[in-house]
């Protein structure tokens, strides 16, 4: 969208007169949006589509629907009491230091910092464990408002030049440049259209994932194809790089590699979208062919590494909860697959490599259990943790004498270990000091029965001292798809809600990753209704054991979290007292038109393929659920104009249809962030801003006049 336009908006906004209260019997006077006669037909069924026009994300009058959206919604929020003495508590809170774990390149150490409130996290690196931090890239000097976001991407095999991706407000698109590790200097390469890629290094250069170039004027929204294999030499121009791998049969498929530590073999990958995909090996020392390990897309064989004259490989082929392979060169065959790690009860969610050592995560009950092993599948321990919650890293080279990893829980601050890989010792390397007293809550695991009694997990976490008097604010969130797992994590934007009453509560849908492959297909195409029904379950669940009512009650997940609760709210408007649906899938019968969405069918099935995936898709399409007359909770819809993951259509199309549809006198607001995408990126200001907003919202349609604590804690 145009800025001057948006500045408009939010100059606007702003000369609105803030009032104490706001008179709930005021009719929200919403921006008219134009209905078109669209109709499509799917196998014999009409449907109608008044609101095409808004996927047309740079017409004029779309951006002047925007415009006029977003000056409704700042009004709306601005005559909200307490939405500044939130924003200051946010502000407060997330002033503190923030590392991320180190890993080593040659004699240099590289980590991300953030000192508190920058928009974006500076990379630093040092030469040795004591050497003086040096700042390597600062994205916070590349624009005013900090947008720009950098990610390493890999170094040399010599350790002298390191590859990063530059993205701009929030989209996935990305360009690739290269750095000279000791000078600090950018070099001339710059490599375009990349989206979805790793830099792979070989000899003087990389091999890495791109897209053709998109026709102007459709970068965010044209559906992407030919997604490909280059390899580029250092020093020179991208035309000249040499094309490795494309499927021109197969031009929706997408394509990924990665080189073995030594360096002898090129893995890659095809995959037609987020579930299964086919694996390839390559050697490179005796240039071999392209030869596939594994054919299909129903399973996923993930190579972590080369070794001894064998592959290490997990899979789920015979194993829904995951195993550890071996196999040969030249044998691929799965009869020659021999198990190092068997399959176990609980889901093994990753293996990674680092000190000579393999380190298998499995999740148990949704948290974190990890175990160091010998390569030849030998157990040395399990690795002690300070409290149930969620762990990750324990990567690095195989001559690393000490790795670093990650831990977080609901409570408990995310902090760095440094773990000594012979003495299985764990010392503390950074752990943050946050203005707040984490005794003061707590958290525990609940199990409830879904609609066909299937028994689903959910964490809760509250002030110590809770009251179950149904009168407690309580936002339920969830995902429930694409084998994601929600593990134990601190939020730290969520301490506002908890110290004001709040009950937090994440629960473990179907269709994650939590409990293995089959956990996952039982939330997948025309068994996403479970999805559903587990989310209502646990929404009821929390009703009946008197943690909150449906005046107290609000849902909020984003991106396919997103679909989730625009089905839930289209399904039991009655249920909820709030509904926070983020950059959301909401039009199910188009959603595999744009940028990368076809990549979701395995996930959801296609509503152009077969009359059974329409009837399924059209029967829980928060777009096309949506019933006139009909009083729903009070709706925040949030998305970003650069958003190109899930294109902002869908939530433009969606806050129009329900604006219409709404009967009640809640309000349906939409809030469109500028210069911001799908959530990845985005600067802290800007978060900080929104999560403001959400709150305030919240709490504030849940009846909640005056807050309990916002006062900032002195030092």
């Amino acid at each position: 969208m145009k800025n001057n336009l948006l500045i408009a908006a939010c100059l606007l906004a702003m000369a609105c007169t803030s009032e104490s209260k706001m008179e709930k019997t005021e009719k929200i006077a919403y921006p008219e949006t134009r209905k078109d006669s669209v109709t499509d037909n799917y196998f014999g069924t009409e449907v109608s589509d008044p609101y095409r026009w808004l996927e047309n994300d740079t017409a004029a009058e779309t951006e002047n629907w925007v415009i006029a959206q977003n000056i409704v919604t700042n009004d709306y929020l601005s005559k909200i009491p307490y939405r500044e003495e939130i924003r200051n508590r946010l502000t407060e809170l997330f002033d503190y230091p923030r590392i991320s774990s180190p890993f080593r390149v040659g004699e240099y150490f590289f980590f991300y910092k953030n000192d508190g409130l920058q928009n974006q996290a500076v990379i630093y690196y040092q030469k040795g464990r004591d050497g003086e931090p040096r700042i390597f890239i600062d994205p916070n000097t590349l624009s005013k408002d900090g947008t720009v976001s950098i990610g390493l991407l890999g170094a040399s095999k010599d350790d002298k030049y390191m590859a990063y991706s530059q993205s701009n407000a929030g989209s996935d698109w990305s360009d690739i440049y290269i750095r000279e590790i000791e000078t600090n200097k950018t070099m001339d390469d710059k490599l375009e259209w990349v989206k979805f890629s790793g830099a792979s290094w070989y000899k003087d250069g990389f091999y890495y994932s791109r897209y053709p170039e998109p026709a102007p004027g459709t970068e965010l929204s044209a559906d992407n194809k030919n997604h490909s294999i280059y390899y580029h030499n250092l020093g020179a121009d991208q035309s000249e790089d040499k094309l490795f791998y494309q499927n021109e049969a197969k031009p929706n498929l997408y394509h990924y590699c990665n080189i073995t530590e030594d360096k002898d073999y090129l893995i890659m990958y095809a995959a037609a979208g987020t579930d299964g995909f086919e694996t390839f090996v390559k050697d490179l020392k005796n240039d071999g062919p392209l030869t596939k390990v594994c054919s299909g897309f129903d399973n996923k064989t993930n190579i972590i590494d080369f070794y001894n004259g064998q592959f290490y490989a997990t899979t789920d082929i015979g194993a829904p909860n995951y195993r550890l392979v071996t196999f040969k060169p030249g044998n691929f065959d799965q009869s020659a697959w021999k198990d190092l790690i068997p399959e176990t009860e609980e889901t093994l969610v990753n293996v990674s490599t680092g000190g000579g050592f393999l380190f298998a995560e499995y999740l148990k009950n949704a948290q974190s259990q990890v175990s160091q092993y010998k390569y030849d599948g030998t157990k040395v321990r399990d690795i002690e943790f300070p409290a149930p919650g969620s762990a990750g890293g324990f990567s690095g080279e195989r001559d690393d004498k000490t790795l670093f990893y990650s831990f977080t829980s609901f409570t408990y601050p995310t902090t760095i270990f440094e773990f000594d890989v012979e003495s299985g010792e764990s010392t503390v390397f950074n752990q943050p000091d946050l203005k707040f007293n984490p005794s003061d809550f707590e958290s525990k695991q609940v199990w409830f029965d879904s609609k066909d009694g299937t028994k689903i997990p959910m964490f809760l976490v509250y002030k110590k001292g809770l009251e179950l008097n149904e009168n407690n604010p309580t936002l339920l969130y969830g995902y429930g798809g694409f084998n994601i797992s929600l593990t134990p994590s601190f939020n730290t934007s969520n301490i506002v809600f908890l110290e004001n009453g709040g009950v937090y509560a994440l629960v473990n849908l179907r269709g994650g990753g939590e409990f293995g492959e089959e956990w996952h297909q039982q939330g997948m195409k025309e068994k996403k209704q479970n999805v559903f029904d587990d989310f209502i379950g646990a929404a009821e669940y929390l009703i009946a054991e008197k943690y909150t009512s449906s005046k107290k009650l609000a849902i909020k997940g984003g991106s396919n979290g997103g679909l989730l609760v625009g089905a839930a709210m289209t399904q039991r408007p009655d249920l909820f007292a709030v509904a926070l649906p983020a950059v959301g899938v909401m039009d199910m019968l188009r959603y595999q038109k744009f940028t990368v969405g076809k990549g979701w069918v395995p996930e959801f099935g296609s509503a152009d393929s077969s009359k059974t995936q329409f009837e399924y898709l059209h029967a829980y399409s928060p777009l096309h659920n949506l019933k006139d007359g009909t009083s729903y909770p009070a709706t925040m819809v949030t998305t970003g104009d650069h958003d190109d993951r899930v294109v902002p259509a869908h939530s433009f199309k969606f806050a129009s249809r329900l604006q219409a549809a709404h009967a009640g006198d809640e309000p349906v607001l939409i809030r469109i962030e500028t210069d911001a995408g799908h959530g990845a990126g985005k600067p802290m200001s800007k978060y900080i801003d929104e999560q403001a907003d959400v709150w305030a919202f919240t709490l504030y349609e849940m009846g909640v006049d005056s807050l309990i604590n916002v006062a900032p804690i002195k030092d």
